[in-house]
C-alpha cells in the first residue's frame, strides 16, 4: 500500500489567514501619541456619552491600548496585565519620524554636509 496522499487544500493557510485579519486591529503607537495621550483628548475618550454600538457602552476605555471593555472589573484586570504593561512601555519611547524613516531607508539626507563641492567635469566633444 503506498503512501497516503496530503491534502493541498489547506497548506500554510492559517497563518496568512490570521495575519491579515483586520477584525481586531487597534490604533498605531504613533496615532496613540500624536492623539489620544493629548490631555485634552484622553480626558473626552475617558469621559465618553453612552454609545449603545460599543462594548460596556463605551464606559470601560483603555486609551493606551485603544480597547472598550464589558465591564469595570474588565478593564481594571487589563490594566494589571502583561499586554497592558507591554503597550505602556513601547508607548514612552518617541514615535519615529518621517525624516528618521526616509534616513533609514537611504532615502533622506545626511546630517552632515560634505565640505567640498565637486565641480563638475566638462567632456569637449570629440571633432
Amino acid at each position: 500500500m503506498g503512501r497516503l496522499r496530503r491534502s493541498r487544500t489547506h497548506h500554510a493557510q492559517r497563518d496568512v489567514h490570521r495575519a491579515s485579519r483586520t477584525r481586531a486591529r487597534t490604533r498605531d503607537l504613533d496615532q496613540i501619541q500624536m492623539i489620544d495621550l493629548d490631555p485634552k483628548n484622553r480626558a473626552a475618550l475617558e469621559a465618553q456619552p453612552l454609545d449603545y454600538e460599543k462594548p460596556g457602552l463605551a464606559q470601560h476605555y483603555c486609551v493606551e491600548c485603544a480597547k472598550y471593555f464589558e465591564t469595570d472589573n474588565a478593564l481594571r484586570s487589563h490594566w494589571r496585565s502583561k499586554v497592558h504593561k507591554r503597550r505602556c512601555k513601547a508607548l514612552r519611547e518617541p514615535a519615529y519620524t518621517i525624516e528618521e524613516a526616509e534616513r533609514a531607508a537611504g532615502l533622506g539626507r545626511e546630517d552632515k554636509r560634505s565640505t567640498h563641492t565637486e565641480q563638475p567635469v566638462l567632456i569637449e566633444p570629440i571633432v
